[in-house]
């Protein structure tokens, strides 16, 4: 065990105890060499030292064993065998040497040296392509590279053939290789030599012209020759081209073509070096043709398109630069090209230039192009007869014709074309002319220019009327009229004119004299021509003039004489009575008529009124008319009592008031009053009347009315007896005034009725059968000849006593007024 000891080295890594404890045990393999095996582990807690058993693949023993510390978690095996397989056996051991737990860990050494390098080859100026056999077991390969100037460096590769990049160009390297493991790597193979090739020329090129180019690059040091190599990618050839200098120019080339250039030098030994980059030139672009010139309008504004012919062959983006002697350019990538802003009337000198990478082509030939002209200027209008007007303008230079253009205010539009100065067109009345004028040559024609605005008179107006709407208002009205904005309506006569302005087709021009005749002209008028006076006039005569001073005289109750004064060249004259009964009419040339056939009672307003062809004047002012009041259709007398009479009537139109008369032999009675009745007295019993009325009406004026007579009752006999006869009979007596006529008698107690009937002339009757011990009211009447009782003859009280079952005493108690007397004449039974 002492010589196992004594082939391991110890390496101790001292670790404090601040780590934490664990209780799972790892270990890995943390290097390897081709003779040594680095281990690691971590602390496990309760272990005072480290056990690590080495065994060889396919041996059962161990070969090797060594102990590290408590503190202790990493360490190497040394003396160990080249590309072999070794199993390590880790173990923490306590304070007795008894193992806590077990690991175990695989390693393969590496091989003692490597196999040199194969094969070295440049593979371009800065790096060489290595050839090297495998190991097996190797993770990775190191390549030590030297330079001559003592440049060092390792390169990690990881398979054949390998790159070994970033070297310098045209430099010798020795090269050696060591295989490298997960442990280490293997002792450094023996030296190879390989040496980088010529730089790469960096090339210059530029296009001289449109069918050459120039290459040209900075020398290069132990270059003896160069080859430089112009491919036509249109064509897919190539051309080369071998020089001692630094530079060489290729001719003969298309136009715009794109060519990629490359080279590479050559050393003394013949080897070639690295190629350039491939660098595209082209050739600058042909001449620009064909070139055209136009003018085209953008937002007004005009501007000069150039075109030109574009040939489609040529490479990459062109730009085209246009010029001209007026100082206008424009660039493009195709054709065409805009020069602006550009004036009327101007001359230009153009040429095209096309550009790409390469530089300018050849200016195109020079193209001479003259603009549009300009709008022509100073446009007048001349006015001649038969409508037609002459539009003229001053000359422009450039200008090969002229177009006018009469735009009428209804749309339409006329053209004049012509290669003078002027054009003439129809101008009707009313319209407001637009008029301006284009000048044109081969570029097209001008700006519009100046746009005079021409109206013309406006039209006179026609389907004109003149109409009469009142007695001193004349209304006309009229078609409007084409290119009138206001009306100027005149009338006229002898001594005044009256005027009205109005916008409307319509006037109305009042405040003339009545009967006169006016002379009437509509003109139209405008803000831009004025007014035409031209247009014929109307004449209209007035209404008649007013009748004045009306006279009414009335001939009788139903006829009235009116007259009037009036000043009127010739009229008819018409009267009106127009009351609420209806209206009664009579006619005249002259200054009065009468209306006759006037109702009673009615009130009138009276107007004249006088006519002509013109139309009617106004009314006159009015007179009232009254004429005399209605009689009363119905008139009724009434005899109240034996002196009093009432008299009643029906309404009678027109009548304010009545005087009403009763007039007889014997005397005569009257009343006024606004009623339709009237109570008289101081009548005589038994008299005939003759009865007769006026009526007033408001303004005094009276009707004399006659009524059939009337005859007043007989009178009421006096001297009233009542006598007690035999039995219960009683006998009344009295004294009469008239034989003709007979007599009614009326008892009337709290609870019987009795009553006897006379014959003519006779002055008494008796009652048979009266019930005693009662109060009787006694009257007695005349009748009439229709058999009723005169109702206000008076009444005596009477008190019939009894004697036994028969009637004793009758006292006399008194009289009864007029009203007690038609009170208790009731009968017991309440009926009149």
């Amino acid at each position: 065990m002492g010589a196992l000891k004594g082939l391991v080295t110890l390496v101790l890594l001292c670790v404090f105890t601040q780590a934490r404890a664990q209780t799972d045990f790892i270990a890995s393999v943390f290097a390897e060499t081709s003779r040594s095996t680095t281990l690691r582990w971590n602390r496990y807690p309760g272990a005072s030292s480290y056990l690590i058993t080495v065994f060889q693949q396919g041996l059962e023993d161990p070969i090797a064993f060594t102990q590290f510390g408590e503190n202790i978690v990493m360490g190497t095996v040394n003396s160990l065998y080249p590309n072999n397989q070794y199993d390590f056996i880790v173990q923490p051991l306590d304070i007795n040497q008894n193992s806590l737990a077990t690991t175990n860990v695989q390693s393969l050494t590496a091989p003692v040296v490597m196999d040199p390098i194969q094969k070295v080859k440049p593979k371009d100026s800065q790096a060489l392509i290595i050839e090297f056999n495998l190991v097996n077991g190797a993770t990775h390969y190191i390549v030590r590279v030297q330079g001559p100037d003592g440049f060092f460096r390792e390169d990690t590769v990881y398979s054949s053939p390998a790159e070994i990049s970033s070297l310098k160009a045209y430099t010798e390297y020795t090269l050696r290789i060591m295989a490298g493991y997960s442990g280490g790597r293997n002792q450094p193979s023996p030296t190879v030599t390989g040496k980088t090739v010529l730089a790469p020329l960096q090339l210059h090129t530029s296009s001289p012209s449109n069918n050459s180019i120039d290459v040209s690059w900075d020398p290069i040091d132990s270059a003896v020759q160069y080859t430089v190599a112009l491919y036509d990618v249109f064509s897919n050839t190539t051309m080369k081209q071998n020089t001692t200098s630094n530079s060489l120019t290729f001719s003969g080339l298309e136009a715009g073509s794109l060519f990629m250039i490359m080279g590479f030098g050559w050393d003394a030994e013949e080897r070639k070096g690295e190629g350039s980059l491939y660098i595209n030139q082209t050739t600058r672009p042909p001449m620009p043709s064909s070139v055209d010139v136009s003018v085209t309008m953008n937002n007004d504004q005009a501007e000069l398109s150039v075109s030109w012919e574009l040939n489609q062959e040529v490479y990459s983006n062109i730009e085209y630069y246009v010029t001209s002697d007026e100082s206008l350019t424009c660039n493009t990538t195709s054709s065409p090209c805009t020069l602006s802003p550009v004036g009327c009337g101007e001359v230009y000198t153009i040429q095209v230039i096309a550009f790409n990478d390469a530089g300018p082509s050849y200016p195109s030939y020079p193209v001479e192009f003259i603009t549009f002209p300009c709008p022509p200027k100073s446009l007048a209008i001349v006015e001649s007869a038969e409508s037609n007007c002459t539009l003229s303008w001053d000359i422009e230079p450039y200008t090969d014709s002229y177009m006018a253009y009469i735009k009428k205010g209804d749309g339409s539009e006329e053209t004049c074309a012509t290669t003078s100065n002027n054009c003439t067109y129809h101008c009707q009345c009313g319209y407001m002319f637009q008029l301006y004028v284009f000048a044109y040559n081969p570029a097209g024609s001008s700006p519009q220019g100046p746009v005079v605005n021409y109206t013309t008179l406006p039209c006179c107006p026609e389907n004109v009327s003149v109409s009469l709407v009142s007695t001193e208002t004349l209304e006309i009205t009229w078609t409007a009229s084409r290119g009138a904005d206001l009306y100027e309506t005149r009338a006229a006569d002898i001594s005044e004119v009256i005027l009205c302005n109005d916008t409307a087709p319509v006037c109305a021009l009042s405040d003339l004299s009545c009967d006169t005749a006016y002379s009437v002209v509509v003109t139209p008028c405008n803000d831009m021509s004025g007014c035409n006076r031209a247009c014929k006039a109307h004449t209209k005569d007035t209404a008649p003039c007013m009748p004045m001073h009306i006279q009414l005289d009335p001939k009788n109750s139903s006829c009235v004489s009116v007259s009037w004064t009036a000043n009127n060249r010739a009229a008819n004259y018409s009267v009106n009575a127009v009351g609420e009964d209806g209206t009664y009419t009579c006619t005249s040339g002259g200054s009065s008529c009468d209306i006759t056939d006037l109702p009673c009672g009615c009130n009138y307003e009276v107007i004249v009124t006088a006519t002509s062809a013109a139309g009617q004047s106004l009314q006159s002012y009015s007179e009232r008319l009254e004429t005399e009041p209605c009689c009363p259709a119905n008139t009724t007398v009434h005899q109240v009592t034996q002196a009093m009479t009432n008299v009643s009537w029906s309404h009678a139109k027109g009548a304010y008031s009545f005087m009403t008369s009763l007039t007889s032999s014997r005397g005569h009675a009257s009343c006024h009053t606004q009623d339709l009745h009237c109570l008289m007295g101081c009548i005589t019993c038994g008299t005939n009347y003759t009865v007769t009325m006026e009526a007033y009406s408001h303004s005094g004026r009276s009707t004399n009315c006659t009524y059939q007579g009337f005859s007043s009752s007989a009178c009421c006999p006096s001297g009233l007896r009542v006598y007690k006869m035999a039995g219960n009979s009683l006998r009344l007596q009295w004294r009469i005034t008239s034989s003709s006529h007979r007599y009614i008698a009326e008892l009337m107690g709290s609870n019987n009725y009795y009553n006897c009937t006379t014959s003519a002339g006779e002055s008494n009757c008796a009652i048979a059968d009266v019930q005693c011990g009662d109060v009787y009211h006694v009257t007695v009447a005349p009748l009439t000849a229709e058999d009723s009782k005169v109702s206000f003859c008076g009444q005596r009280i009477y008190s019939v006593t009894c004697l036994g079952d028969d009637v004793g005493t009758v006292i006399y108690r008194g009289k009864r007024s007029l009203d007690e007397s038609i009170q208790i004449s009731a009968k017991p039974d309440g009926s009149a």
